[in-house]
């Protein structure tokens, strides 16, 4: 078995501060400081990880900086986002970043490749959005990691 780890926790999740995204982004960034992500997996990457950041107005090197000196807990990492100079976190802005994480699209072949490496077809109704995909994509690497 190995000692990394597939991040379990959804896109379609928030915690306290109501932000979908954030919980996962807290748990990618923190094993990627600590060496223990699953290969294929970003820390920090350029879709909803850079969306979160970008709604949210932080710093992408402040955020990788705290949780990789600072180890903290999801409640913690949370109290310091609410502490950061200039954070948004009103409920239009909140309101408009968890929209656009329940409406994003993947692309066809990003679909029909998640689907298929599940074994499911592309015809069987399957939600398209990228949140239901992509958790689709962790259960099948975590399968393939772990329960194999």
């Amino acid at each position: 078995m190995s000692n990394t780890y597939v991040p379990m926790i959804s896109s379609g999740v928030a915690g306290p501060l109501g932000v979908l995204h954030l919980p996962r982004l807290w748990l990618k960034a923190s094993l990627e400081a600590c060496g223990k992500l699953a290969a294929g997996y970003p820390g920090i990457g350029k879709g909803y990880d850079a969306m979160t950041l970008g709604a949210l107005g932080l710093n992408e090197a402040a955020v990788r900086a705290f949780l990789k000196n600072s180890k903290p807990t999801y409640p913690q990492f949370e109290a310091w986002v609410k502490a950061q100079p200039g954070v948004k976190l009103d409920k239009a802005t909140l309101y408009k970043h968890n929209s656009a994480i329940r409406g994003y699209i993947h692309d066809d072949a990003t679909r029909k490749g998640i689907l298929s490496a599940s074994g499911i077809t592309d015809e069987s109704g399957v939600n398209p959005g990228a949140v239901d995909l992509n958790n689709i994509d962790d259960w099948k690497e975590f399968h393939d990691a772990v329960l194999k």
